[in-house]
């Protein structure tokens, strides 16, 4: 069984990141893979990719302008020949046995999308601020995620894997969605998902001995960063709810906010006190992403 992995770059700037992201995969303890580079729009980041990395990657695709997450995956997607496809970020790096784990899914749970747990790979201190149930907008997993092998709707885009025919009936990615440039929206992996599992009737089969290591740095830990961040998850949970997808999943999180962890952080410590201020101000910020959203699809609607 070959796995295609599938890594987007665009910034020169994390050009050794880059460097660290693929040597992970060069380790890994299963073998039979290939490795598809996919740069958006940045061709001195190309050049010097195809300079010093060619003989570790497979096939490298360039787009000749910034197309986006979303599509430049989907290009990926074109160009892999493995049986599974998977996604990697060029800011991660992967455990030993991280391919062999998913492989697992796929060969005990008959998985056709498997994912694992994205751990964050702090570049500077672990913020004391930051409460874990929001360790999503940093692109971790987040505490109230399953602890054991169960299905999903969805694992982050880092660490998720597909069926290769069933990724391509599905289409991959809607390029409406995801980053692009300097823009926030969210939402792809969510929404791939979603019409996998109303194609096929089977969500993402999570095994947390999956693990990739998420880097997090220092400026993803500002207060504005993670505010955008919020409210554009908000605004694209809207967009979901729009294209006739169910938002369960996210009613069930802000429930557990309320009854759980609320409740676990009213006993006295500074720690506490400045983690529920941002658990309320983060969600505060993911409502009005929301709300703006439903402004934006009413004001816009014909009349």
């Amino acid at each position: 069984m070959q796995i295609s992995i599938i890594i987007c770059t665009h910034q020169t700037r994390r050009y050794s990141d880059f460097v660290e992201a693929i040597n992970s995969l060069l380790t890994q303890s299963y073998e039979n893979t290939e490795i598809i580079v996919v740069v958006d729009g940045n061709e001195e980041l190309y050049a010097k990719i195809s300079k010093n990395e060619n003989k570790n990657i497979d096939k490298i695709i360039f787009n000749d302008r910034n197309l986006g997450l979303s599509e430049s995956r989907n290009k990926g997607i074109k160009e892999a020949k493995g049986d599974i496809i998977a996604f990697f970020d060029d800011d991660a790096v992967a455990d030993e046995n991280w391919l062999k784990e998913l492989v697992k899914m796929y060969e005990e749970k008959e998985a056709i999308a498997a994912g694992g747990k994205l751990l964050p790979k702090w570049v500077t201190k672990k913020p004391k601020f930051l409460p874990e149930e929001y360790y999503w907008l940093v692109g971790a997993t987040h505490k109230g995620f399953p602890e054991k092998v169960t299905e999903v709707r969805n694992t982050f885009g880092s660490n998720l894997s597909f069926k290769a025919d069933v990724l391509r009936e599905l289409g991959g990615f809607r390029s409406e969605m995801g980053v692009k440039g300097k823009g926030l929206l969210q939402g792809e992996e969510t929404e791939l998902c979603e019409r996998m599992r109303n194609k096929f009737g089977k969500g993402v089969i999570y095994n947390p001995a999956a693990i990739v290591y998420h880097k997090v740095f220092p400026e993803r830990l500002k207060v504005r960063f993670l505010l955008k961040r919020a409210f554009w998850q908000g605004y694209s949970k809207r967009m979901m709810k729009e294209l006739g997808y169910s938002i369960d999943e996210e009613s069930d999180f802000v429930k557990n906010l309320i009854f759980l962890s609320i409740p676990e952080r009213l006993k006295p410590s500074s720690t506490n006190l400045l983690q529920l201020v941002f658990l309320g101000i983060l969600t505060l910020a993911t409502v009005c992403g929301y709300i703006f959203r439903r402004f934006v699809s009413w004001h816009s609607a014909p009349r």
